[in-house]
């Protein structure tokens, strides 16, 4: 079994140099990593003229001024150049254990029928440490816990079918981890949540997630399109959908926002 590491990069300097050796450094040796970047401008460069020859890297300019959608167009073009079984999505500022790919090997080998596998990362914030947790959902019409990007390793003929499907395009606000959490939890049912500690996830202050404050105007905006997608979804593969109180709540203060700003 292959694997291809799908790296998203723009502006870590502090950690790619972390990120790239621990994909190096794994024990199980069958795989290719391949870096995107999008054209950084803070040193990054310095650290990637050393791994040239080890790592396939290309560098893309922005596509979108949403984070979101340059970390998506950053991983799909890395997916299209790799050539490995799984694909294993890494965010340039988090790392992977050494025996990640090992793990995966054994557990894709065992469960043949599923096709994503989701760890829960160590979540390293500054020098502390803390541990990541699942919530029991109490609807089933609304979003699964979404596992960061660098937890979730996904076989090529899933990845295949969400590109073919479009259901990365639309919604700009709505990262790759929401969607494929989603689509693989709520829809395809194809998943497999491992209890093996095999990513570190840092909570940086410029992460993508840090960027939208908790009960803003743009974190309601999300969350109304996160409804939306949901059920969007539901639609598209034909499974009955009941709006919740949650949907009608966060439609009205969307509603009020744009009021209050117009």
């Amino acid at each position: 079994m292959k694997f291809s590491i799908l790296i998203s990069s723009y502006n870590k300097v502090n950690y790619i140099e972390k990120c790239i050796q621990s994909c190096l450094e794994q024990t199980y040796k069958n795989f290719e990593i391949i870096l995107i970047d999008n054209h950084s401008n803070d040193g990054t460069d310095t650290i990637l003229k050393k791994y040239e020859k080890n790592i396939i890297i290309k560098k893309v300019f922005k596509s979108s001024d949403y984070s979101s959608v340059n970390q998506i167009d950053l991983l799909k073009k890395a997916f299209q150049i790799s050539k490995g079984e799984v694909a294993c999505l890494l965010d340039a500022d988090d790392y992977f254990e050494n025996n990640k790919l090992e793990k995966l090997k054994t557990i894709f080998s065992k469960k043949k029928e599923i096709e994503v596998v989701f760890d829960k990362p160590k979540i390293l914030i500054n020098s502390n440490i803390n541990y990541f947790k699942i919530k029991n959902k109490y609807s089933k019409y609304i979003w699964p816990t979404t596992h960061p990007t660098s937890s979730i390793s996904i076989k090529r003929s899933f990845f295949k079918t969400i590109l073919e499907k479009q259901l990365f395009d639309n919604y700009p606000l709505l990262e790759i981890d929401f969607r494929i959490t989603s689509l693989s939890k709520i829809i395809y049912k194809n998943f497999f949540v491992t209890e093996e500690i095999i990513t570190v996830y840092r909570k940086v202050s410029d992460g993508i997630m840090s960027q939208i404050k908790k009960f803003s105007n743009k974190w309601w905006i999300k969350r109304l399109d996160a409804h939306y997608f949901i059920c969007d979804i539901f639609k598209k593969y034909k499974i009955p959908y009941k709006k919740n109180y949650d949907f009608y709540i966060t439609k009205a203060i969307v509603y009020l926002l744009n009021k209050q700003n117009n």
